[in-house]
């Protein structure tokens, strides 16, 4: 497996667990009550307080820069793309997106943008490596 492969894994990984921490930090998962609408059809989840809010879009954003990511880290494979641009460009993309969950949740928002940006620049730089 290639490094950018098995950094599509990692992003997988990363992925799961934002979304799960999204969704047990809303249901507050680590109290008895919260364990009960967490486990159960979430009919009545209470409204996110800012962190909830913040860690939902931190699990949102996470799986759609994530998408964006295996398309392009695929099709690099696919094409036999053995480009250094390709490989640094999903390296940065994935160190990125790994620093941007603990910056979104702790609301840094000049911060967060500029992480979010060079995870673009990642992505870009691999697109640059393919054409």
């Amino acid at each position: 497996m290639t490094p950018t492969l098995t950094l599509v894994i990692y992003m997988a990984v990363l992925t799961a667990l934002t979304l799960l921490a999204a969704s047990l930090i809303r249901a507050k998962g680590w109290t008895p009550k919260g364990m009960a609408i967490a486990v159960g059809n979430r009919d009545s989840l209470p409204e996110p307080d800012a962190f909830a809010a913040r860690a939902d879009r931190t699990a949102r954003n996470t799986l759609e820069g994530f998408v964006l990511f295996t398309a392009i880290a695929l099709v690099a494979h696919a094409a036999g793309a053995v480009s250094p641009m390709v490989a640094t460009g999903a390296q940065v993309f994935f160190w990125a997106r790994v620093l941007y969950v603990p910056v979104y949740y702790a609301g840094l928002v000049p911060v967060r943008t500029i992480v979010w940006t060079a995870g673009m620049g990642g992505l870009g730089m691999m697109i640059a490596g393919l054409v």
